[in-house]
């Protein structure tokens, strides 16, 4: 019922999610990333439990591959699940259950993973895979909008759209970016929309947010409006978008 993408950015250890699907609120359940430890993403018959076991975990120091047995030995249902996972050295496990509806399957290599059933075919995967590692050059969600397109293009879900999500962790519990699109005619379209306003006002705040480091953050008003004036300015020559 999915296809999506579970990627380490190893520059500076980020960790993101993008997930589309025709299933409502796809969002809601995939993806998880714990900053610091890992992501993953688990679907076909999803099993919740994966992400904050799993995650836990990654945090304690396991390795993708431990944490994708571990999930895996206590699951009566494995056969209907499909789950990926990228660990904190950007290490990648996947598993696609016998049972889960065809096309169906993954592709992964260091600090990427993608995975998809009910795909119009094999080329999804591929696309999604050779287009977010083409665009290395690019910001780190900007990849995943665009390997997700070109997912989409090769055929994508073959029931057709609904929902899609991307999720970006930095080094924070709260996430640097979270879009979603839970019931949408075209959801990947709604994602790009939803990014090139992120990149404005959302973008400004967020980069005065209290952090680890720096516990109180930027609160100084007139700071924070000349960063939303300076990069509204910036899209407008830009055009925003992606």
């Amino acid at each position: 019922m999915t296809w999506s993408i579970v990627a380490r950015d190893p520059a500076d250890g980020s960790y993101g999610v993008a997930v589309a699907s025709r299933f409502f609120a796809v969002g809601a359940l995939c993806p998880h990333i714990r900053p610091g430890a890992g992501a993953l993403s688990t679907q076909a018959l999803i099993n919740p439990t994966y992400g904050p076991r799993g995650l836990a975990l990654l945090n304690a120091g396991y390795g993708a591959g431990e944490v994708l047995a571990e999930m895996l030995a206590g699951d009566a249902g494995r056969a209907a699940r499909q789950l990926h996972i990228v660990d904190r050295q950007g290490r990648v496990a996947a598993h696609t259950g016998v049972d889960c509806i065809g096309w169906c399957g993954h592709r992964g290599d260091e600090n990427l993973s993608v995975a998809g059933n009910m795909l119009a075919g094999p080329e999804v995967v591929d696309a999604t895979f050779a287009t977010f590692r083409q665009a290395a050059d690019r910001p780190f969600a900007e990849r995943f909008l665009m390997a997700m397109q070109a997912g989409e293009a090769a055929g994508g879900d073959k029931r057709g759209r609904q929902s899609a999500c991307l999720v970006i962790h930095t080094t924070e519990e709260y996430p640097a970016l979270s879009l979603r699109a839970d019931d949408h005619v075209n959801p990947l379209a709604e994602l790009h929309r939803l990014y090139g306003i992120s990149r404005g006002r959302f973008a400004a705040f967020m980069s005065f947010l209290p952090t680890r480091d720096n516990p109180c953050g930027i609160f100084d008003r007139a700071v924070i409006e000349a960063e939303v004036a300076r990069r509204e300015a910036l899209l407008a020559t830009e055009g925003g978008g992606v």
